[in-house]
């Protein structure tokens, strides 16, 4: 990671593992920009397993690092260009996850490329640049 990404779900997830290879470029992406960034979305989707599981340590570590970092929202603009992607996917034979479109859809309203490990889904979304950080996991 060096330009400005969008962390999906999958490589925060790995980060908050303290995966040491994710830890790693985690790093070196936060040397340079200072802060991660991430969807709301992703928020809910790392929220809904740790409330899940009741770890209510993990839930204060998790809403401490939310807040050391930047948590974009999702607006109309997102909501708008989702509807784009989940139509054009739609037509194509080939939907993903709605969490997925929206998390792509903000990367792309909010011009930031997205990190994941996820290529198989998002390569499917036109005009979405994506980091993959394969050697995370």
């Amino acid at each position: 990671m060096t330009a400005s990404v969008l962390l999906d779900t999958d490589i925060l997830s790995a980060i908050l593992r303290q995966s040491p290879a994710a830890n790693a470029r985690a790093r070196d992406y936060l040397r340079e920009h200072g802060r991660f960034t991430l969807s709301v979305i992703t928020r809910y989707e790392i929220l809904r397993r740790l409330k899940a599981k009741n770890a209510a340590r993990q839930q204060e570590a998790f809403e401490r690092f939310c807040t050391a970092n930047i948590l974009l929202p999702l607006s109309e603009a997102v909501v708008v260009r989702a509807s784009e992607i989940y139509a054009g996917l739609y037509r194509r034979g080939a939907l993903i996850g709605d969490a997925d479109i929206l998390i792509a859809a903000t990367a792309l309203v909010e011009g930031y490329s997205l990190a994941t490990n996820n290529e198989r889904h998002f390569g499917r979304i036109k005009g979405l640049d994506t980091d993959n950080t394969d050697s995370v996991h």
